[in-house]
């Protein structure tokens, strides 16, 4: 899995610049996804695909969670009906899938990076153009230091995790 850095540029050339640099230091194209208002001419940068732009990995995010919490929500109640019927299988069952369900909620809360397209809305409405940069983990502090000492006018703007796979 990969960490999705986001950069935001004042303008297109900015971002061909950083396209550039980013690839001299490694970084394949194929990782690269440029998005911007309609009517900026992003010419030869790398496009987001539509479910980038559409923001996929939100609606995944939010559908796990929801998931988690109608389990949680389902095995609530099996306890309180096992209360009823004095089930201690049920009861012990029932707790255990509260505190899985629990403590990965948490985990999934507290561990995974959650910036999102939507934060960028306002900026991509005014002109600027957002890049996203999809990196392995063990580098991902060494490629935003390297992009805030080249390009100081890019916007350095948080992670999020990306599956390797789907187009996303």
């Amino acid at each position: 899995m990969k960490r999705r850095l986001y950069f935001l540029f004042p303008d297109p050339a900015a971002t061909r610049a950083a396209v550039r640099d980013l690839g001299s230091i490694g970084v394949d194209r194929i990782y690269m996804h440029a998005v911007a208002r309609d009517g900026i001419d992003l010419g030869d940068l790398p496009p987001a695909t539509e479910r980038q732009r559409r923001d996929l990995l939100r609606r995944v995010e939010r559908t796990l969670w929801d998931g988690n919490l109608a389990v949680f929500g389902l095995a609530f109640a099996g306890l309180i009906i096992s209360l009823g019927y004095h089930n201690l299988a049920g009861m012990v069952l029932s707790g255990a899938v509260m505190i899985v369900t629990f403590v990965s909620g948490t985990l999934f809360a507290m561990r995974t990076p959650t910036t999102h397209l939507d934060e960028f809305r306002s900026a991509l409405h005014h002109g600027e153009v957002l890049l996203m940069v999809d990196v392995s983990r063990d580098c991902m502090e060494d490629v935003e230091e390297y992009m805030r000492r080249l390009h100081p006018d890019a916007v350095t703007g948080g992670s999020a995790w990306t599956p390797d796979a789907f187009g996303v």
